[in-house]
């Protein structure tokens, strides 16, 4: 690379070949580093331009190409498509429609994750002044999905993309916590729920499952007969769970209010606009479910909870009575390490039966020889 300062000029210029043609122009930067990794992108884009232009049309894509396809063939059929949109709009917004796929390299990634890492944090759709996005959010809908779009377009589509190294740009996340609701915590949250959805939390706190998995369980999956029901986990996974009397119970009282949705919720007021009517059950949602269990949690003045460790309290109860592998196929989990982070109930089981086995009192022979040695100093003194 070659990058130089005309003759009273306050920025820097390029000047190179590629494929046999000569590129000149301005940078548009006034530092040296700036301009050389300007001058990078404006290769890269020239390089792409050349191949189309030689008949290689599958060399290269815009972002905006590559990112619709990405929706169309994988990311409408994530659990959480809208998320998955809104994220790839996001991106799009800060890289630019028509760029260059293969022009997104190191010095983009990096513009993208300190961008993001600006955000404020949204609840709903309220900001939350102050508090600007979790380094797992920007993980999660900025790293990794960027590297899912650019690792399809090379393995896939045939699309030629710049190496990376993504674990340089992830930023460190805190270890998992596994939050454990107490009984009277629980009691509390089921009875700010409303009707409906307090069976959804209940079914949660019994099962482990996933909210997801909770709002898009159906009766076809249901099979009272043989005790167990399937659910649709990550990646499309189907995962088959026994029924406890407990969850059959629950389930067979849930039979009658909808042919289809197994959850459902009893409106409490009339939205004609939406076709709501009040104390008329209708099927669940993702969104109606989350907005329950945040308000609950909040009115119920219960501190640092969320709908997700209802999942953490089953798996944390499930294992005091049984082992990790259990837990293990019950929650899901591929990897086992998944899995470890509940081995804290475990220790607690040891530690309760290290101190089952101490000596409430002192072998009778220690407490006659005590005796005696007390009497003797009385005597000598």
């Amino acid at each position: 690379m070659s990058v130089y300062k005309r003759p009273s000029a306050s920025t820097y210029s390029y000047d190179f070949r590629l494929g046999g043609r000569r590129f000149s122009g301005d940078t548009g930067k006034t530092r040296e580093r700036e301009a050389r990794q300007e001058e990078d992108r404006i290769r890269r884009e020239q390089k792409a331009r050349l191949d189309q232009l030689n008949g290689n049309f599958g060399a290269d894509i815009t972002v905006g190409a590559a990112f619709t396809r990405y929706m169309l063939e994988v990311g409408q059929y994530h659990a959480q498509a809208s998320t998955t949109l809104s994220n790839l709009e996001w991106l799009q917004l800060h890289l630019g429609k028509d760029r260059s796929l293969l022009s997104v390299g190191e010095n983009e990634v990096s513009f993208l994750v300190a961008r993001r890492r600006q955000d404020v944090r949204r609840v709903g759709k309220l900001e939350n002044r102050g508090k600007t996005v979790s380094n797992a959010t920007v993980n999660r809908s900025c790293t990794e999905l960027l590297r899912k779009v650019m690792l399809r377009a090379a393995l896939k589509w045939g699309v030629n993309v710049q190496k990376i190294d993504w674990a340089d740009h992830m930023l460190p996340e805190p270890k998992e916590r596994v939050r454990e609701a107490k009984p009277d915590e629980e009691a509390a949250i089921m009875d700010e729920l409303a009707r409906g959805y307090d069976v959804a939390v209940e079914f949660a706190v019994l099962t482990g499952c996933r909210r997801m998995e909770i709002v898009g369980l159906t009766w076809q999956r249901v099979d009272f007969f043989n005790r167990q029901f399937t659910v649709i986990g990550k990646f499309d996974k189907e995962r088959s769970i026994p029924m406890s009397n407990a969850v059959f119970e629950l389930l067979w009282a849930e039979k009658n209010h909808d042919p289809v949705h197994v959850f459902t919720y009893e409106a409490r007021r009339t939205d004609k606009r939406k076709g709501i009517h009040r104390g008329v059950r209708y099927p669940m949602t993702d969104a109606g479910l989350r907005t329950a269990m945040r308000r609950a949690v909040s009115n119920a003045g219960v501190e640092n909870f969320r709908f997700h460790d209802t999942r953490h309290t089953a798996a944390t109860r499930i294992l005091r009575n049984s082992n990790l592998r259990v837990v293990q196929n019950l929650l899901g989990h591929s990897d086992p390490s998944t899995t470890a982070k509940y081995a804290h109930a475990v220790a607690e089981d040891i530690r309760a039966a290290m101190e089952a086995t101490t000596p409430t009192r002192l072998p009778t022979d220690e407490v006659e020889y005590r005796l005696n040695t007390l009497k003797k100093k009385k005597k000598s003194g």
